[in-house]
């Protein structure tokens, strides 16, 4: 197809609902693709990222590289990109008058920390300059019937059309309502009633029975207070019952990105009262860790007020995809921080897509974009759900919840080795994270594609 064909009549309109790491990516990734049209919509009316610090692990920087990325982004980043083995994070019991540290996480490769919206400028710049971005647009519903484009309706009650919706809009998702609501109809019709009951479960997002408190500390600050603080050079992660903390420098060593964990894992799965994220003052952060070791209390010192994010979760979905319409990121499988992969995973569910949608085989036919997005979800479901049951996993293992061991009662040399087995069992879940390689997904999405 010539460029000047190309550009009046394109082979594939994508709809990208949501402008967070997912759609971005989704969109860098499609600027390969010149006679793909793409458009984002943005709820927000202007981009801003909440949240601070986003990490990419040696699995999902292979994609950055693919995408021509590495460069731009580490010129954002005082860390450089190392191979072979690295120290990742150094870990220290914390919830004791004395902390202990006990482990040092070796990775292959190391993990590569942003500032979130660092990272979203970087994407930013480097989509097609074709690509329309519309911000103030948050998605309604959409309707898709065989034979017409999808049309897109918004909260403003202006429409659009596209011939693939891709649904990058998050946790609370505008894009999987719709898609479950309808699936959940077509099964009821049919006589499905338990994979109706389930499709309308998988709606709204629930809580994890953990919250999150986050902020960013001047470095300069923290020096101040603890000339030392292994936190200026070193990420660490700090462990207690039913917390844990987790704190490294971002933006040149400028800044440190702090999170602490507090989980009540009986109310998992359940609905959070109150609003999801919230501004509070020191006192409440302060309140869960005032028993914990002199390291921790330097940080805590250093925070004026927080924000507190109830993390929510998806339920593990029964497909991401319905006919034309596609869901990545945490659309499709929102998931607790602990294995550090919710970026990595929405950018391989954006390059999968890519994959599938940028295949000479794809045009703008009904049937030819249902085989490409199904093979997608063939491809990506499985691999995500895995993550996503990985990283509940660790967030048991970090808040000390093991085996039934009670961390409290044991000391000294007992007490030592129960950590280290922790901590290996803690590396051996999260290993894939750079010891496997998304190649087998894309080459597997592309022989799909081919046969």
């Amino acid at each position: 197809m010539s460029k000047s064909r190309s550009s009046t009549t394109p082979r594939l309109r994508v709809g990208i609902c949501g402008a967070g790491v997912g759609g971005l990516v989704l969109a860098v990734a499609l600027s390969r693709y010149p006679d793909i049209e793409v458009t984002i919509y943005e709820a927000t009316s202007k981009l801003t990222e909440l949240g601070a610090g986003v990490g990419i692990f040696p699995r999902p920087w292979e994609i950055i590289k693919k995408l021509d990325l590495e460069e731009d982004l580490l010129k954002v980043t005082e860390i450089k990109r190392q191979e072979g083995p690295v120290r990742t994070f150094v870990y220290r019991k914390s919830d004791c008058s004395e902390g202990l540290e006990f482990y040092t996480l070796i990775t292959q490769g190391n993990l590569v920390m942003f500032h979130r919206a660092d990272f979203q400028q970087v994407l930013l710049r480097r989509i097609a300059s074709s690509c329309k971005m519309h911000c103030g647009k948050r998605l309604r519903t959409y309707t898709q019937r065989p034979s017409e484009p999808i049309k897109l309706l918004f909260e403003d009650g202006s429409t659009a059309t596209c011939d693939v919706l891709v649904g990058a809009d998050g946790l609370k998702s505008a894009v999987r309502q719709t898609l479950m609501t309808e699936k959940a109809h077509f099964a009821q019709s049919e006589g499905r009633r338990a994979e109706a009951t389930d499709c309308l479960a998988s709606i709204d997002p629930w809580w994890s029975g953990t919250n999150s408190y986050r902020v960013l500390i001047p470095a300069d600050r923290l020096r101040a207070q603890f000339p030392n603080h292994r936190v200026l050079t070193q990420p660490m992660q700090y462990l207690g019952e039913n917390a844990h903390i987790v704190a490294y420098p971002i933006s040149r060593g400028k800044l440190i990105n702090f999170v602490a964990f507090v989980s009540r894992h009986e109310k998992e799965n359940t609905k959070f009262n109150g609003p999801w994220v919230t501004q509070t003052g020191p006192e409440e952060l302060a309140a869960w860790f005032n028993n914990w070791e002199p390291e921790v209390q330097a940080l805590i010192n250093c925070v004026d007020q927080t924000l507190r994010w109830a993390i929510h979760t998806v339920k593990p979905l029964s497909t991401f995809v319905d006919s034309r319409v596609a869901l990545i990121g945490d659309a499709a499988h929102a998931m607790l921080p602990t294995q550090g992969s919710g970026a990595g995973q929405a950018i391989e569910d954006a390059f999968i897509l890519a994959t599938v949608l940028g295949n000479t085989k794809t045009d703008r036919s009904v049937a030819s974009v249902q085989r490409a997005l199904k093979v997608y979800d063939l491809v990506r479901r499985p691999r995500a759900r895995e993550v996503q049951e990985r990283s509940r996993m660790n967030e048991n293992y970090f808040s000390l919840k093991y085996r039934d061991v009670d961390f409290s009662s044991l000391r000294g040399d007992k007490l030592y080795a129960s950590l280290v087995e922790l901590m290996e069992t803690v590396k051996q879940n999260w290993a894939w994270a750079w010891t496997t390689s998304p190649r087998d997904s894309y080459e597997e999405a592309t022989r799909l594609m081919e046969s």
